[in-house]
């Protein structure tokens, strides 16, 4: 939401009855505060809203306020505002966005009239010293007051747009690229001011860069802070790739000029389908057949000519929200209705997209052909402004392609790639590095099916998976990327001794995803394209096997060593996870199953006790799970019928902390990482240590996870 009112959004809560609407503000939600503003708009009073809300009149006389003076701008309209109207809007919190909304304006003129009226923020100092003595911290927050408290800059400024709220697909991942970012441009002499608006990241302490501005990052705030940097000394630019999708989509409203690294065309031509697929045709690239569609029309036409299964998704956003892999018409056709919804006047997902969601021309639908059985890669780069380009690493996901890259464990180096198809992933990210111009992170996604190798996207920004690559190969690329973004030539840091060679060695290093599935009991784990992790763990060790294992007691899923393992699998899954169930039956594990599972596990030579299904009566899987019978749970349903049982076990498990993995491919990896650990305890190394030479490394890094695709 832009604010307290004035945006599309505010037409769901338009739409109730007087009722429906004050049954709502009674209870504490976060929408609490736009449905008390709703209701004093329609006229209800304040005695009639504290009585059913219990809110204290007070504050329900402050959001009258606003109500008042919302109703006074649309009556006063754009062209006959004053410059004591404009104060008096803006003290109150109207942001140009809502006033370009009331009016019916573009929000670039409003902000032009209200620059001509001479109104724009100042920007005061937070005293942390409490007012006991003068506080020197240049830590800022923006004012419609008349002093500004911001003092003129010493050296050249570069400003790093941060990423905002932390939530599920942008997080602290995006906060250290920043952060970096601003220590490596310090030690370069530059002034660093940093705009960030989360308390809870490193970028916002208040020694993290030169000046800290604690401001949302939209248009009208950033902005403004550009205006008040360039009049206090000399600004070099903006930088907005380094915190992820929030900050990347005002690239295009910042002058170009100002624009550090990667041009705003070449950041909307990775991003525009129609533009991304021409460039690949001309590298010669092989990509998913796929098209956009911006009504249910056009989308199963698109289908028609791909088929099925199709990844349906969004443009424009992070964190694969929304998006869904559809089997058939009537899938496609509950997608589509789903994204039409969200962000959209009434829908019923109105904010979950926000201001990013529903359809249009100008955001459309991508709809590209699913690879099914197809291993994922993710690859970080770095392209200087002579055309070199670093190759960060290469990484393999251990869940198989349609699994959001955030919520796949991922391993460097790949452990079961052959070097042909790592040569080829390099060669394709180099092309496309140059093609687009990059000048400074780029992260460029793969699916590997049956050896042939197809790009899924590529984005000329951080990724969340670059502070992994630097820790696992001793390489700042977010510093580095930093510094070229500046004009620096990779050539150069590498006299200058920031860019040194990746550690050399024998040790493997695991990503892992935190998923948070113990605070929501009721959501389900399945993993898919939608991301649903919280933050990401590493291990680091001379195998797969004990990498892998190490990840797992990172991000709290310790593995057992020992005990039951239940698998109940899809019937595409089950000859595939026979490896799974032997290698667990070998080193001692008691292997139970549903009655589907175990059948076709015994005919394959592993015996496999029978549980009863949810629906077949107790014992069933669940008693055993709630009673602690069962260690380990590998679920992999298809279908609806399955996948409703499915839920029950794996709600059981997340309730009683047991593992929980929903495919094949995690569970080769837990399978490996298992046997490892018990042939030897998984060593405790300093990360430092490797950094120096990997001491404790000896003998070629293996994968401990069989085959597994």
């Amino acid at each position: 939401r832009a604010g307290l009112n004035a945006d599309p959004a505010e037409s769901a809560l338009d739409a109730l009855t007087d009722d429906e609407l004050l049954a709502r503000a009674a209870l504490a939600s976060p929408d609490r505060p736009f449905q008390l503003e709703a209701a004093l708009r329609r006229g209800i009073s304040v005695e009639r809203l504290h009585e059913a809300t219990a809110v204290d009149p007070w504050f329900l006389d402050q959001i009258l306020r606003i109500v008042e003076q919302r109703a006074t701008l649309v009556t006063t309209g754009l062209q006959a505002m004053t410059r004591p109207a404009w104060r008096r809007a803006k003290r109150l919190g109207f942001a140009d966005a809502q006033l370009a909304w009331l009016w019916g304006a573009e929000e670039t003129r409003v902000r032009s009239s209200r620059l001509a009226a001479g109104v724009a923020p100042t920007y005061k100092t937070v005293d942390t010293c409490s007012a006991e003595f003068e506080a020197h911290t240049p830590y800022h927050y923006s004012t419609w007051e008349d002093e500004d408290e911001v003092g003129p800059g010493r050296r050249p400024k570069v400003v790093i747009l941060g990423s905002g709220p932390n939530r599920i697909g942008q997080g602290i991942e995006f906060d250290y690229c920043c952060v970096h970012a601003s220590f490596a441009l310090r030690d370069a002499g530059f002034e660093t001011v940093m705009v960030n608006c989360n308390p809870e990241t490193v970028s916002t302490d208040y020694d993290t860069s030169d000046r800290l501005y604690f401001e949302p990052l939209t248009a009208e705030d950033v902005l403004a802070v550009l205006d008040a940097e360039a009049a206090s000394g000399e600004l070099v630019g903006v930088i907005v790739s380094l915190g992820g999708q929030t900050p990347l989509k005002l690239a295009g409203l910042v002058p170009p000029e100002l624009v550090l690294g990667t041009s705003p065309d070449s950041i909307d031509l990775a991003e525009d389908r129609e533009r991304w697929s021409g460039l690949c045709e001309r590298l010669g690239i092989p990509q998913p057949p796929g098209g956009v569609a911006s009504t249910v029309e056009d989308a199963l036409a698109v289908v028609g000519r791909i088929d099925y299964p199709a990844l349906v998704r969004p443009s424009y956003v992070l964190g694969g929200r929304a998006m869904s892999i559809v089997y058939d018409d009537a899938g496609l056709v509950a997608a589509m209705a789903e994204l039409a919804t969200f962000g959209a006047p009434g829908g019923a997902g109105a904010g979950s997209l926000g201001r990013e969601g529903g359809l249009s021309s100008e955001r459309p639908v991508l709809i590209d052909r699913f690879l099914e059985d197809a291993v994922e890669v993710d690859v970080d780069a770095v392209r200087d402004v002579a055309g070199e380009v670093l190759i960060g690493a290469v990484m393999e996901h251990v869940e198989e392609a349609g699994v959001h890259s955030g919520d796949s464990a991922c391993a460097i180096p790949p452990p079961t790639l052959s070097a042909a198809v790592v040569q080829t992933i390099e060669g394709h990210t180099r092309a496309i590095a140059q093609a687009l111009g990059v000048r400074g992170l780029l992260n460029v996604q793969y699916a590997v099916q049956q050896g042939e190798v197809f790009v899924i996207e590529a984005n000329p920004r951080a990724s969340r998976t670059v502070p992994f690559v630097s820790k696992a190969t001793g390489v700042p690329l977010a510093k580095v990327a930093a510094r070229v973004m500046l004009g620096a030539t990779l050539a150069e840091l590498r006299a200058e001794g920031l860019l040194k060679a990746p550690v050399s060695g024998s040790h493997v290093a695991v990503k892992e995803a935190v998923l948070p599935f113990n605070r929501f009991p009721e959501v389900d784990t399945l993993l898919g394209p939608e991301m649903r992790s919280t933050g990401e763990v590493m291990g680091i060790d001379r195998t797969f096997g004990l990498a892998f294992a190490k990840s797992q007691i990172a991000a709290g899923d310790r593995l057992p060593e020992g005990g039951a393992v239940f698998l109940s699998l899809a019937d595409r899954d089950k000859e595939a996870a026979v490896g799974i169930a032997a290698q667990l039956q070998n080193v001692g594990f008691r292997i139970v199953g549903t009655r589907g599972t175990a059948r076709a596990l015994s005919q394959m030579g592993v015996r496999c006790e029978v549980l009863n299904k949810v629906g077949e009566g107790s014992p069933h899987v669940v008693d055993w799970i709630e009673c602690g019978d069962v260690d380990l749970v590998i679920n992999t349903p298809t279908g609806s019928g399955a996948r409703a049982d499915g839920y029950e076990i794996r709600k059981a498990a997340v309730a009683r902390g047991i593992p929980c993995i929903t495919t094949v491919s995690g569970g080769f990896a837990a399978a490996g990482a298992i046997v490892s650990a018990r042939e030897q305890g998984p060593p405790v190394v300093a990360l430092q240590d490797v950094h120096a030479g990997d001491p404790e490394g000896t003998g070629p890094p293996h994968a401990a996870i069989a085959d597994r695709r």
